[in-house]
């Protein structure tokens, strides 16, 4: 495990004075039914809070004649479900998790909440073992432009008016539904799975831990597949 989390530590950009939060941030909750005394939760929850701070405090330099309404659209883009999953993933966050058996065969060292929660602990986990200020520079390091990957986020930040649009226009009379399939979790951060139907007939399923995140990846889905047919 001690060469894994070396290999990882040159990914994010840090190497850890205490390896035991990065391994415990890199660490499902699924791992206590196979005997692991710590997981990520309660880290993935701090770093929550470090991250949304990064970010404000970034985004209210770089966009200083930008009203409170545009800032907090952007923090919410960049911190968004879909967002820190792909971060994770050009992080080969994915060859580094830790899940139960029973988890990894049910796909979860892939699922966006689970990449999006452990994301969040690494987040906590730098913070803890530095200071905000070394934070911030290792976080933003990931983001690169954060001008630009704004910029590129808020462009596409409406995925169900774009697939409204995108049905609608090839038939108007369409209906488009978005039905809860699934909630589970801790109050604070419970995951929710809905599913978009366009005339009845299911075309894109989507998880979030919010429902409006867990439409608009259900909306996205649903273009991918109406925008390849």
């Amino acid at each position: 495990m001690s060469q894994d989390l070396a290999d990882f530590e040159q990914h994010i950009g840090y190497a850890f004075t205490d390896r035991g939060l990065l391994e415990r941030a890199l660490t499902h909750p699924s791992c206590l039914a196979e005997g692991a005394a710590l997981h990520n939760q309660r880290l993935e929850f701090l770093g929550d809070s470090v991250l949304s701070l990064i970010l404000a405090e970034e985004l209210f330099k770089l966009f200083p004649g930008e009203r409170e309404g545009h800032l907090a659209r952007a923090r919410s883009a960049l911190a968004k479900g879909a967002c820190l999953a792909d971060m994770a993933r050009k992080l080969n966050l994915t060859a580094y998790l830790r899940v139960s058996e029973q988890e990894e065969k049910a796909g979860g060292r892939e699922r966006e909440s689970s990449l999006e929660d452990a994301l969040e602990a690494v987040v906590a986990a730098v913070y803890l073992d530095s200071d905000f200020v070394t934070a911030r520079k290792v976080v933003l390091g990931w983001y690169g432009d954060v001008m630009a990957v704004t910029d590129e986020l808020l462009s596409s930040d409406n995925p169900k008016g774009r697939l409204q649009e995108l049905v609608q226009g090839q038939a108007p009379d369409s209906s488009i539904d978005y039905e809860l399939v699934h909630a589970d979790g801790p109050d604070h951060r419970k995951i929710f799975i809905m599913e978009v139907r366009i005339d009845g007939r299911a075309c894109g399923l989507g998880q979030g831990h919010s429902k409006k995140d867990a439409e608009e990846a259900a909306a996205r889905e649903a273009l991918k597949k109406l925008e390849t047919a």
